[in-house]
């Protein structure tokens, strides 16, 4: 679901979370709690689901109308979803499936049993199903299967005036209609007409004269990611999705690019943290540890060859029992600087900021960077050093031995990236882990390294 980003959307949750609990509290009867639902947004009704213990979170979801299920399915996080869509019935899931739109019911297909799908497609209309078949042939992760088809067409040969008179016979625009889209008979995009150019022009004049003939066209087999770039590099609001005849088939609009933004921003954070999925916050233990156990044992091995490099130099460290007291600060700042290198390598990637050509000059420019931090910070390190255990030559091995860290820190920052995606993995997946990995062990080496060979 989307995620609250201001202090006033807080507060707002917070609040309609505290209404709720503490009617589940006071034990009122189901006709109240029943009306508590019904105020909220279905996002803020998610909000409060997720916030609740499974126990009152399964006896408020049984509170919820038969008709709102799908539109708050919909906004629950996948873990959250999954739990709740485990203690319905059949009938119920065709039910809640229904009183959506086809391409809400595609977004919520994935997490239902394939027999509910098939009724689902059953029970539609000849038109909504084949809407339906078509959003579900589109890959995650692509702008068909983010598309809306529900948009508002107009012909380049009508007046203003007409179009003036289709629009208020309808109930109701779209959400984000900022523009309509001009059709020719084989229904090929011609153009658009934006709203704020219909307001204002001469309703005598034909569409044409008005409509804007070139503008942002997407096709359903392009990657989401590229969308995005496009709707903040023009500030879109919505944009025509063509076939590769030219034929309108959907559009895409602004909410759905934040949604899709926000989801991937998430997956990130938690990839880069080692975890496999989200996870319900009141999840049972054993959920909880199956989510995280896979990068734990990779740290765990990485920690023990990190112990294994200190175990080597056991001589070193208890004739020089300084070395003790120095050696995890070479490791902690490397492993930040790593950090700080493969997050801006990772965030690239994910822009579409680097062509395989570019990562010569990418490696060139990190090394300079860890050249610079090196000499001003492993200098300004040596020097305290010196200052406080009175020997020089242990002050040069530290300024030296960070110079060395920050260096491997920037060179495997852009390596393991570079490595995943030529690899097509996910860059960001445990990129933490394996960076602390590398300037942990190479770290300890360097230093202990140093001052055996120059001190001992």
């Amino acid at each position: 679901m989307s995620e609250p980003q201001t202090r006033l959307e807080l507060e707002h949750l917070a609040q309609a979370l505290r209404a709720v609990r503490a009617r589940l509290a006071e034990r009122r009867s189901p006709e109240e709690l029943r009306a508590e639902l019904e105020r909220l947004h279905p996002a803020d009704a998610a909000f409060v689901l997720e916030s609740l213990p499974p126990e009152e979170r399964l006896a408020l979801w049984k509170l919820v109308p038969p008709e709102r299920e799908g539109e708050i399915l919909l906004e629950l996080s996948e873990a959250v979803r999954d739990s709740l869509i485990a203690t319905m019935d059949s009938k119920a899931l065709v039910a809640a499936a229904e009183a959506l739109e086809a391409d809400e019911i595609a977004d919520l297909a994935p997490d239902l049993p394939e027999e509910v799908i098939e009724d689902v497609i059953r029970a539609l209309p000849q038109e909504e199903r084949e809407r339906l078949r078509a959003a579900m042939s589109y890959a995650e992760g692509t702008v068909g299967a983010l598309m809306d088809f529900d948009q508002v067409t107009v012909r380049e040969d009508v007046t203003l005036e007409a179009v003036t008179r289709y629009l208020r016979r309808m109930d109701e625009l779209p959400n984000h209609t900022d523009q309509l889209f001009v059709i020719d008979r084989e229904g090929k995009l011609r153009g658009t007409l934006p709203l704020a150019r219909l307001i204002v022009s001469d309703l005598a004049a034909e569409v044409r004269t008005v409509m804007v003939p070139e503008s942002v066209k997407l096709h359903p087999e392009e990657s989401a990611e590229e969308a995005a770039r496009a709707f903040e590099r023009y500030d879109l609001v919505s944009a025509p999705v063509v076939d590769h005849f030219g034929r309108l088939i959907g559009r895409l609009t602004v909410d759905a690019v934040v949604d899709h933004i926000r989801e991937k921003s998430a997956e990130a954070q938690l990839a880069e943290a080692g975890l496999s999925g989200e996870e319900d916050i009141f999840a049972s233990a054993w959920a909880s540890f199956r989510n995280r156990w896979s990068w734990l044992a990779i740290n765990l091995v990485t920690a023990f060859v990190a112990s294994r490099v200190i175990s080597i130099f056991e001589g070193s460290i208890e004739r020089l029992a300084a070395l003790a007291a120095l050696m995890p600060i070479v490791a902690g700042i490397g492993g930040n600087s790593g950090n700080q290198t493969i997050t801006m390598i990772v965030r690239a990637l994910a822009l579409g900021q680097i062509q395989p050509g570019y990562w010569p000059k990418l490696i060139a420019k990190e090394l300079g960077v860890a050249t610079l931090n090196g000499v001003i910070w492993g200098g300004m390190l040596g020097a305290v050093t010196w200052a406080i255990y009175g020997n020089a030559a242990l002050g040069g091995v530290m300024a030296l031995a960070m110079l060395l860290t920050l260096l491997l820190a920037a060179g495997m920052g852009v390596a393991i990236p570079y490595v995943r995606a030529r690899l097509a993995r996910d860059p960001a997946l445990g990129s933490s882990v394996l960076i602390t990995a590398c300037t942990d062990s190479g770290g300890f080496f360097i230093f202990l390294g140093l001052a055996t060979l120059l001190l001992l």
